[in-house]
C-alpha cells in the first residue's frame, strides 16, 4: 500500500518521517459517513455512504460522497464494499501562535516548545483572516494544524486573553 501513497502524493512533506504511511488500506464496506477516505488523490471526510446490490450475480456497491478536508471541494467514488480503499492518515497538532511574519508564514512552537515556521496564513481564507485579526489584537492565539497526505494546513485556532 506504501507504494500507492507515494503515487498519489508523489513529493510527500519533507517533515514527514520517510516511513511514515500517508494512508493505510480499509475495505470499502467498513467505511461510514464521517470517515476518512482518499479519492482521486485527496483527503477527504465522507458526508453521505449508501450501498446498492447490483443485479443477481453482482457485488454490493459503496456510493461514496465527500469533502476534501483541507477545500471543502467535493468527491464521489464508488467501489465494490468488498474492496480496499485507502484511508489518509489524518494528524492534528496544537500549536501556540509566536508570531506572523511579513510573509505571512506563523512563528509556532508546541507544548515541547519545538518551534515549527514552515505554514503560511493565506490571504482571503476565513479562519485565516480570523486567526491574524485575534493576534494583532494582543490575544493569545493556539493554532491547531491537521497534516493528512503531505499537506499542512492551520484549520482552527482558539484564543486567551493575554495577560
Amino acid at each position: 500500500p506504501l507504494q500507492n501513497c507515494r503515487l498519489l502524493h508523489p513529493h510527500p512533506h519533507p517533515h514527514m518521517a520517510s516511513n511514515a504511511a500517508l494512508s493505510i488500506p480499509v475495505q470499502a464496506g467498513a467505511l461510514k459517513k464521517g470517515s476518512h477516505v482518499v479519492i482521486k488523490g485527496f483527503p477527504c471526510k465522507i458526508v453521505d455512504y449508501s450501498t446498492s446490490k447490483t443485479g443477481k450475480h453482482g457485488h454490493a456497491k459503496a456510493h461514496i460522497v465527500a469533502l476534501d478536508i483541507f477545500t471543502g471541494k467535493k468527491y464521489e467514488d464508488m467501489s465494490p464494499t468488498t474492496h480496499n480503499m485507502e484511508s489518509p492518515v489524518v494528524k492534528r497538532s496544537e500549536y501556540q501562535l509566536i508570531n506572523i511574519e511579513e510573509d505571512g508564514y506563523m512563528s509556532l512552537m508546541d507544548a515541547d516548545n519545538a518551534e515549527k515556521s514552515d505554514i503560511s496564513l493565506e490571504e482571503g481564507n476565513e479562519i485565516h483572516d480570523q486567526i491574524r485579526a485575534e493576534f494583532e489584537d494582543g490575544k493569545e492565539v493556539f493554532v491547531t494544524i491537521v497534516s493528512a497526505m503531505g499537506t499542512e494546513r492551520a484549520m482552527a485556532f482558539k484564543t486567551t486573553s493575554a495577560e
